[in-house]
């Protein structure tokens, strides 16, 4: 019969743990961020008379550039989160 090692030990990686429940907390973070900026776009693509689509797909492919930056400088989403707000306004604005 074969044999099965039993594996008592209790040991848990730590910092493997810690490691993989921050790398979902940092993805957790960008995807809400990108879909706010899905949010906003749509609003540009529903409710902008003209340049519509040059302003939403404007503010698409800027945002993933910003996250990206912000997902490689660190855990700090300034940039990201200051786009966002800046596309927003100008949306906001446009629209009324």
């Amino acid at each position: 019969m074969a044999e099965h090692g039993t594996h008592t030990s209790n040991a848990m990686d730590y910092e493997a743990a810690h490691a993989t429940y921050a790398g979902f907390l940092k993805g957790a973070v960008v995807l809400t961020i990108f879909c706010l900026y899905v949010l906003v776009a749509l609003c540009a693509f529903a409710f902008i008379d003209s340049g519509n689509v040059l302003t939403g797909f404007a503010g698409l492919i800027i945002g993933a550039i910003a996250l990206i930056v912000d997902l490689r400088a660190g855990n700090s989403w300034y940039l990201s989160v200051g786009f966002l707000f800046v596309f927003g306004l100008f949306t906001a604005f446009m629209v009324s």
